[in-house]
């Protein structure tokens, strides 16, 4: 029998008003095929949790999860809540965070103008890859400065990052001291999709640790760590130390050689991030990736 994509779907709830919706990390289950592919190689191998917040009939969902199935697990849930009517946020333009858009198009699908026009200029990129997404629905309310939204009487922060990609949103809610962080910070460690840009996502983590909170859920983490009520701050620690240790890697060529356990030794001994082995192939796209640089 094939397998059936969102029919692994877990619900997490680590706060009473923000769900959890959590699929991957399963051994020897490839959700979309045996060819190397988006989905299976990042993220569900990687295991992806998308997020709404819940208040009486109102939600606001960040990310729409890695298919049109979730998406679909998402809205049943929520309406079987209660819900009504529904937002939802994007955190980035990639892939496993907007590929069930189509599932919430009669939404307000808010995106900042970052995001936005990634969408635009990756279209046929993302309607073409594999799998693909399409028709991709794209945004329908940009903002362009930080912003704020009520959830009830929830008051949610957007907030503009250039941690993973130069376009992140995440989400403060200065009530529960959570941070949503999108892949802005992601456990074992962060996924380098724009390696000349290493320097500026240390300047934003930076800036994301002036920030008042105490919990950070992930999209890309550990079922047990968010469902228990998200990472500590050491989780920024750790992703400082890894990108600093990657910009080391030109100038210490052996460096290149270690397993990501060697290379992150230093890291995982934070407790803010904790090893798995599907980081592995990430740590070596990373380790790849910044040896391209130019100079």
């Amino acid at each position: 029998m094939a397998f059936e994509l969102g029919s692994t779907m877990q619900i997490l709830r680590p706060y009473p008003n923000i769900v959890g919706f959590y699929d991957g990390r399963i051994p020897g289950i490839r959700a979309h095929s045996a060819a190397p592919n988006w989905l299976d190689d990042g993220a569900f191998t990687l295991g992806t949790c998308s997020y709404a917040i819940v208040e009486g009939n109102e939600a606001l969902v960040y990310d729409t999860h890695m298919s049109i199935p979730h998406a679909q697990f998402i809205r049943r849930s929520l309406e079987a809540q209660g819900v009504t009517s529904m937002r939802v946020v994007l955190s980035h333009w990639h892939t496993d965070h907007v590929a069930g858009n189509a599932v919430f198009a009669d939404c307000e699908i808010i995106a900042n103008t970052l995001t936005a026009q990634a969408l635009v200029d990756n279209k046929d990129w993302l309607e073409n890859n594999d799998p693909p997404i399409k028709p991709l629905i794209m945004p329908n309310s940009i903002f362009k400065a930080e912003t704020e939204l009520r959830v009830g009487n929830t008051i949610v922060q957007l907030r503009l990052l250039d941690i993973h990609s130069h376009d992140a949103t995440v989400l403060l809610l200065p009530a529960l001291g959570v941070l949503l962080a999108g892949d802005t910070l992601e456990d074992t460690v962060t996924y380098v999709t724009q390696a000349d840009r290493l320097s500026i996502h240390l300047q934003d983590l930076t800036r994301m640790e002036s920030w008042d909170f105490t919990r950070i859920l992930p999209n890309h983490g550990s079922v047990e760590m968010i469902e228990s009520g998200g990472y500590s701050r050491e989780f920024i620690t750790a992703t400082r130390l890894y990108i600093q240790k990657l910009q080391r890697l030109k100038a210490e060529p052996d460096l290149a050689n270690l397993s990501l356990t060697d290379f992150a030794a230093e890291v995982l001994a934070t407790g803010g991030v904790f090893y798995f082995g599907a980081y592995e192939p990430v740590h070596r796209h990373n380790v790849e990736a910044v040896l391209a640089l130019p100079g």
